[in-house]
């Protein structure tokens, strides 16, 4: 079937409503991040050893994390009952909601324990939020197009990660470049979270002009009604579970030390200037927006699987050369930004573009809200949530030395390599629903 024969108008709509959205969220997201690994453990944490301030800022950065396969249950269920479009304009208003409030949380000097608790509050918010956005956000533009077009457009909505990562990154970097240190530290921070608020009615605007998607509707018309996914995903997918979770862990692993945990890395053990690691990061994160898509263009000629397995095993053994660029040529910050940009600009690229298609190809229309949103929820607390801290604990059990580092990352790209495999495998024998017609990728209509 070709594009023709789809509702063009509304798949262009679906594509930017969805992209938009995407970034508000991510932006909300990561400017957490980013801002717990460079201020948080001095606001809220000030009394406890630098190190350990650190960590515990990345422990409240890991509560997000935690947060995010609760709501991918709740808005899983939900979404796969009601439809994707409900629940994606609830999870904008609780993640742009929960993003404003932390720009108004006095200090820890200001009211000692209940800031950190404040904190921790919001960031819960924040993670409940975002585990409800991404499997529906993926699932509008996925669910919309048609066949042999579904990898590229499933990796539309992926560009709000680099979007939302570079706009956090960038706000931050001009507010610290062009603020003292006094006033950053007292407000500026502040008002890149206040300011989400603009971008939170545009999205909610957007997102009410869009249709619900014929994947759904027509599960709801055709398919028998599951009064449980997530136990219905557990009976019938219970190894693609697992093959999935095994294939994120290279995703939350791989994003979470070169777009977070490198910062820190940077400017707290190699003394590289804030503003010029913040770059770093955006020129990365910038090559990621126009990559992505091609990114789907290659899953849908030559295969999802075969693409994300080559990209896992690609980071991980990128891993050596870029950080020991970042570790013995720090004073050459244009190394340093190359060092960064090729594992995390274009490897990277490969791994998060395709994962939404690899995903949701992988579940039937009537459970797949919740079972790609728990897959992708759940693993991260492991793979991406823990990641700063424990990137943290094996730097500084090498003195700062970040080859364990390195090792844990290429031990984690094979397994993810081999786990896209896996994938291929379950559904090519539907070892694990015979009674589901799955469809590894299809190749391009002759049109296109």
């Amino acid at each position: 079937m070709s594009v023709a024969s789809f509702d063009k108008a509304n798949l262009r709509r679906v594509t930017i409503s969805t992209i938009l959205g995407s970034v508000i969220e991510w932006y909300d997201f990561f400017l957490y991040g980013v801002v717990a690994g460079l201020f948080f453990n001095k606001l809220y944490f000030p009394s406890v050893d630098p190190r350990l301030g650190t960590i515990l800022a990345f422990a409240t950065f890991a509560i997000g994390f935690v947060a995010r396969p609760l709501g991918g249950i709740i808005f899983g269920h939900f979404g796969d009952k009601l439809g994707r479009k409900k629940m994606l304009i609830l999870t904008l208003q609780i993640m742009g909601v929960s993003t404003v409030a932390i720009g108004f949380i006095p200090t820890y000097a200001q009211i000692g324990i209940f800031a950190p608790m404040l904190l921790i509050f919001c960031r819960l918010a924040q993670g409940i939020g975002l585990g409800g956005e991404w499997g529906g956000g993926v699932l509008m533009t996925f669910e919309s197009a048609p066949q042999g077009y579904r990898c590229f457009y499933a990796s539309l909505p992926q560009i709000g990660m680099s979007l939302g990562l570079m706009l956090a990154t960038g706000v931050i970097g001009l507010m610290s470049s062009t603020l003292s240190e006094e006033s950053f530290l007292a407000w500026g921070w502040r008002l890149a979270f206040i300011l989400s608020v603009v971008m939170l009615v545009v999205g909610h605007y957007m997102r009410t002009k869009v249709h619900e998607t014929a994947d759904f509707t027509k599960a709801k018309n055709e398919q028998p009604a599951v009064k449980v996914p997530l136990l219905s995903i557990f009976k019938h997918y219970p190894k693609m579970i697992f093959a999935c979770m095994g294939a994120r862990f290279i995703d939350g692993v791989n994003f979470n030390v070169l777009g977070v945990y490198s910062l820190n890395y940077l400017t707290q053990t190699q003394n590289v200037p804030r503003t010029q690691a913040l770059i770093g990061v955006m020129i990365a994160a910038a090559i990621q927006s126009f990559i992505i898509p091609f990114w789907g263009k290659m899953a849908d000629r030559h295969g999802k699987h075969r693409v994300f397995g080559i990209a896992a095993l690609m980071a991980g053994l990128s891993a050596y050369p870029a950080f020991w660029i970042l570790h013995n040529h720090s004073d050459n910050i244009y190394l340093v930004w190359l060092a960064i940009a090729l594992p995390f600009g274009f490897i990277h690229s490969a791994i998060f573009g395709v994962l939404a298609s690899l995903f949701s190809d992988s579940f039937e229309a009537n459970v797949r809200y919740t079972g790609i949103s728990f897959v992708y929820q759940f693993s991260g607390i492991f793979s991406a949530g823990l990641t700063p801290i424990l990137a943290t604990y094996l730097t500084g059990w090498n003195d700062g030395a970040p080859w364990y580092l390195c090792g844990y990352l290429l031990a984690v790209g094979v397994i993810s390599s081999m786990s896209a495999r896996w994938m291929a495998n379950i559904i090519r024998g539907r070892g694990d629903n015979a009674e589901r017609p799955e469809v590894v990728d299809q190749p391009l209509p002759q049109e296109a």
